[in-house]
């Protein structure tokens, strides 16, 4: 396995790590704004829209995320001859999409 997929962690560039952490911070953001909202009596529709734009940005932040793992880890485990990533991936998928 290659320095960038080793012991089943992952070195992420700079942009590719900034690019996450922006995205979760700004996810936390919208939780505390939720919370905000319950404390303060908001209307429960209001609460359910931003509920709902929570896990809008949670799948984006996953599609990202497994993009990346695709082109890097998965790529470079089936070029070094390790078809079992196919199967981790597969695993992967398949929790995405319960």
């Amino acid at each position: 396995m290659s320095e960038c997929c080793a012991k089943k962690q992952k070195h992420r560039e700079q942009t590719e790590y900034r690019s996450l952490i922006n995205r979760l911070n700004r996810i936390e953001g919208q939780v505390r704004g939720i919370k905000n909202m319950l404390d303060t009596d908001a209307y429960c529709t209001d609460i359910i829209t931003q509920v709902s734009a929570v896990q809008a940005a949670l799948n984006s932040f996953n599609k990202e995320l497994l993009s990346s793992h695709i082109h890097s880890c998965v790529a470079e485990n089936i070029r070094q001859g390790n078809n079992e990533v196919i199967d981790e991936l597969v695993a992967t998928l398949q929790k995405l999409m319960k």
